[in-house]
């Protein structure tokens, strides 16, 4: 381990951190938005006069030091000025996911017990407004709603609904503060102050509240930096909610420090085209992201011609071997280094184009587990592609790969400051400056989760013998088969995922299961292409998948998994689900994580159909209509046996 960071008392906070800049490189980018087609930037100067602005009229509407201000919506520069603002008086921000329903945003705000909150359009604002009765009862008020983006929201006559750009000016003209009393407000938070309430991933139940510190993100920032150094001219494309700790840490936090560029897309659905235009310099992204660049690269080859099908075989087998030998001798023979450079230059560097990864130099995931297949594949084509692990209570991360160090089956190696170590059955235990400060409202949860010191995180790993980290699973998931062999369903569930036309998967097997079986959601979009170049009419998602050439796709590639794997740990019996998987429905978390559980619990029917020896099984599915009308329709849904390749 080495040496943990050392912060400067006069930038040991997030709002320290941002004055800083202000004053050193106040007329360099700090945020770029695209709006109506344009690209607007912000200064640093810029970005810290409209955090002054809306820090002095939160206090006039009446938050105080310790209140918390929920934030709500997509990435947007005013989440940060919020977020920043409300620290700057010594309050805690919480993020809430922009795609919660009415009743998870209930819970948040009840239990935070949040005064104020961000809002970003009508949408956002309908949701709180449907559960307006129940936020304000007993001791908890909320005292605003304040929206930056007021598009259909010039009706509403509630008094409590405030504009963004309001609350601003209130603080512009405030009579009652100054500008000195802006600056006496920030020296006055402190380093261990609560800087953010972050909801953990809610795996097992409602998320917990982590209490984040100014010390905990900004100690993770510098010593991120310390080993993958970015640069204040760097670019970076901020898409990923920011009430995930990954883009707070990354986007935000590591934002400020280093002093890059955030650039926010158009809309959610313009992300990849708004990447393209940018070309960041440094991504990061959970599994689902690579797994879906990886599908539509699969699809748009096999929509191409004969020529090119061709040439992106023979430069990927190409790339293939170059990244296999460049990371396990650290060097390649001349003639293969030839063979690369004639990839890139007519497939790769199209490729990497098209993606708009021209100019990355690092990419990371996290955040969950990536199927090495897909890990290859990215070193193939030519971009850097690196695994973070961390939980949220360690500020994001913990472990991550060097450039010159990448190993695909593992996590990489602690970060500057951080010790893990392994505990009873594999736990993996960390502790540094940057482990939380406990859970809101929750002893019990902290008292668990820290002990001497140690962030017991749950999940179950080992190292190798050059002191790489290899995450199996979640501990309470790692199971035992019948013959004694280990068992991970993420790491079958992750090379499932590899096919294009798989969109998530959830294993089943140890335990009281006597062998090992599959509920799988294909992908819609990649499945129907494929249907509808081969003719197969279909109708709905349910109808797709339980085509009988579906089925046969899926089980092709289950048998090619299968040859891979131990023949305890190999894949009996499975069956395509009539649905896809939804958070809002519970079935994943709001980062996209199966709740394997939950998901047990709901599917008994067809988990035991599964374990049994019916070739179906019939199930009444109940299904909404845009008027509000329901009705139940029976399906029949076909259990396959894959065979082994």
């Amino acid at each position: 381990m080495t040496a943990s960071v050392e912060l400067r008392p006069d930038a040991d906070t997030l709002p320290k951190v941002l004055l800083e800049n202000a004053r050193e490189r106040g007329d360099e980018v700090a945020l770029r938005e695209k709006e109506f087609g344009i690209w607007q930037s912000f200064t640093w100067a810029q970005y810290a006069e409209r955090v002054r602005n809306f820090a002095r009229g939160l206090v006039e509407l009446g938050l105080k030091k310790g209140e918390i201000v929920a934030v709500l919506g997509d990435n947007r520069p005013e989440w940060l000025i919020a977020q920043l603002a409300a620290q700057s008086i010594g309050a805690r921000s919480l993020g809430i996911y922009q795609d919660s329903v009415a009743v998870e945003v209930r819970y948040l705000m009840e239990f935070s017990g949040a005064r104020f909150v961000i809002a970003e359009d009508q949408e956002q604002v309908d949701k709180l407004l449907e559960v307006w009765d129940e936020l304000n009862v007993g001791d908890h008020e909320v005292r605003s709603v304040i929206y930056y983006d007021p598009r259909g929201l010039g009706s509403y006559p509630h008094d409590f609904l405030l504009g963004f750009s309001a609350v601003e000016e209130i603080g512009r003209s405030a009579s009652s503060s100054s500008e000195a009393d802006f600056e006496d407000w920030v020296r006055a938070t402190e380093v261990d102050d609560v800087a953010l309430l972050s909801t953990t991933s809610g795996t097992t139940g409602k998320p917990k509240l982590a209490m984040l510190s100014h010390r905990n993100l900004l100690v993770m920032a510098h010593a991120f930096n310390g080993i993958d150094p970015m640069q204040s001219d760097d670019e970076f494309v901020s898409f990923l909610p920011l009430a995930w700790i990954g883009e707070q840490m990354i986007g935000a936090a590591c934002g400020l420090v280093v002093g890059f560029s955030l650039n926010f897309p158009e809309e959610p659905e313009t992300v990849q085209q708004n990447i393209r235009e940018i070309g960041p310099h440094t991504m990061f992204s959970p599994p689902r992201i690579w797994e879906n660049m990886v599908s539509d690269v699969q699809v748009r080859i096999e929509d191409s011609s004969w020529l090119k099908r061709k040439i992106y075989g023979w430069a990927l087998e190409v790339g293939y071997r170059s990244a296999d030998t460049l990371l396990e001798h650290g060097r390649q023979p001349a003639f293969l280094a030839f063979q690369r450079a004639l990839a890139n230059a007519c497939c790769f560097f199209w490729l990497r184009d098209k993606l708009g990864l021209r100019r990355i130099r690092r990419a990371y995931t996290g955040g969950a587990a990536l199927g090495p297949d897909i890990f290859r594949f990215f070193h193939a084509v030519g971009v850097n592609l690196k695994q973070i692990y961390g939980q949220t209570e360690v500020s994001g991360i913990s472990v991550a790969h060097r450039d010159d160090d990448i190993k695909f089956h593992t996590v990489g190696t602690p970060v500057p400051g951080m010790e893990v170590r392994l505990g009873e059955g594999g736990e993996i235990l960390t502790r540094s400056p940057s482990v939380f400060l406990g859970y809101y409202r929750n002893e019990e949860a902290t008292e668990e989760a820290l002990r001497d010191g140690w962030l017991y995180s749950g999940d179950a790993g080992y190292m190798d013998d050059d002191g790489h980290l290899i995450v199996i699973d979640r501990k309470k998931d790692v199971m035992e088969l019948h013959d004694g062999t280990q068992f991970s369903p993420q790491f079958i569930e992750n090379k499932l995922k590899f096919s294009p036309y798989i969109k998530e998967a959830v294993v089943f097997g140890g335990g009281d299961y006597p062998f090992v079986t599959s509920l799988i959601t294909i992908d819609f979009a990649n499945a129907g292409k494929w249907a509808e170049r081969r003719q197969i009419p279909y109708t709905t998602f349910t109808d797709l998948a339980q085509k009988p050439e579906i089925y046969e796709l899926v089980l092709e590639h289950t048998a090619g998994i299968n040859g891979d794997l131990p023949e305890s740990a190999r894949i009996q019996r499975l069956l395509l689900l009539h649905k896809e998987l939804d958070a809002d429905d519970e079935e994943l978390t709001r980062t996209r994580k199966v709740r394997r559980r939950f998901i047990a619990g709901r599917y008994r029917l067809l988990v035991n159909a599964l374990y049994g020896g019916d070739e179906a099984v019939e199930i009444e599915n109940e299904i909404a209509y845009q008027d509000g009308t329901t009705a139940v329709l029976q399906t029949r849904l076909r259990i396959a046996q894959p065979a082994t390749a």
